[in-house]
């Protein structure tokens, strides 16, 4: 298959399938991205940062109890009647950019708890044959201030080299058995050239301190080899084996980003995320600012 170096990105895949077990009991019944830093659904991040990046097909792929996640990217017809007939057009508006008028969603299940490449492999149909962005909800990436946000660093990359390409940052070493650790050559600029890559290695055994985050832009020519990828780490289809496998077919690039990334599978870095972006909240930062001066830490 020849893959043209300026094919768009129009899609986007949001594997939003997972149980969210390390933040029970509040994902008992709510989906982990439903979770609000400040005032917006991690997924709402995600999903604006895709559109930023010129996406507008957004795919995503999801299991039982997900259905706040399909509701909140719905037309809320009772709500806005009762904004509009209160008057209150800002928050009237406010609900309805979260569904911009060409921006279009789909929804499919992931039938059983397969890992993410599994979750990937489920949007095939939808995604079709080109290339798409995958990006997890758990890790909220922001841009650098007056920068472009991450996807759209990396949807920029691809129109220059055409092939699959990874976010990644520099770890700590004492946690590259946390991330997939890439190890390559450098290919210009922001790029490597991935020549290995490891899931969750032994800090004895990892090839350098490179983590990926999660954001990526995959070819089309992923979905083949996660079609006959055996099952990997914890009886799961790795996605990172499949892109092991896709290095012996084509180039795979990392792409170091600029910006931050905060870790909100973890309550560590979701607590970081919601200070940090409370302090940067135009309604309420300078408040918040002067409540957390009173504390005693």
């Amino acid at each position: 298959m020849t893959l043209h170096t300026n094919a768009p990105v129009r899609k986007a895949v949001f594997p939003v399938a997972g149980l969210g077990t390390r933040f029970l009991p509040a994902t008992k019944a709510s989906p982990k991205e439903m979770l609000p830093v400040v005032d917006k659904p991690l997924i709402q991040y995600a999903v604006e940062e895709a559109y930023t990046a010129g996406v507008r097909h957004m795919v995503f792929v999801t299991g039982r109890s997900k259905r706040a996640i399909e509701d909140h990217f719905d037309t809320a017809y009772e709500l806005e009647s009762e904004l509009e007939a209160a008057g209150k057009h800002a928050l009237l508006e406010l609900v309805r950019s979260l569904m911009p008028d060409d921006m279009h969603c789909s929804f499919v299940r992931q039938p059983r708890s397969l890992g993410l490449g599994h979750a990937v492999l489920c949007a095939e149909p939808l995604v079709g044959n080109e290339p798409f962005a995958v990006l997890l909800a758990d890790d909220l990436m922001v841009g650098p201030v007056g920068g472009e946000s991450v996807l759209a660093q990396m949807v920029a990359a691809f129109r220059q080299q055409g092939r699959s390409m990874l976010a990644v940052q520099e770890v700590p070493q004492d946690q590259v058995n946390r991330y997939g650790i890439v190890a390559g050559e450098p290919a210009g600029g922001a790029l490597m050239r991935i020549q290995r890559i490891v899931e969750k290695p032994a800090v004895k055994d990892a090839p350098s301190r490179m983590g990926v985050a999660g954001r990526y832009i995959l070819t089309p020519a992923i979905f083949e080899q996660l079609r006959t990828q055996p099952k990997g780490a914890g009886g799961e289809i790795q996605l990172t084996d499949a892109i092991a496998r896709l290095m012996a077919h084509e180039a795979v690039y990392a792409f170091q980003y600029a910006g931050k990334r905060y870790d909100c599978g973890s309550k560590e870095g979701f607590l970081e995320a919601t200070v940090e972006l409370a302090l940067q909240h135009p309604q309420v930062g300078e408040a918040f600012r002067e409540y957390l001066k009173t504390l005693e830490l």
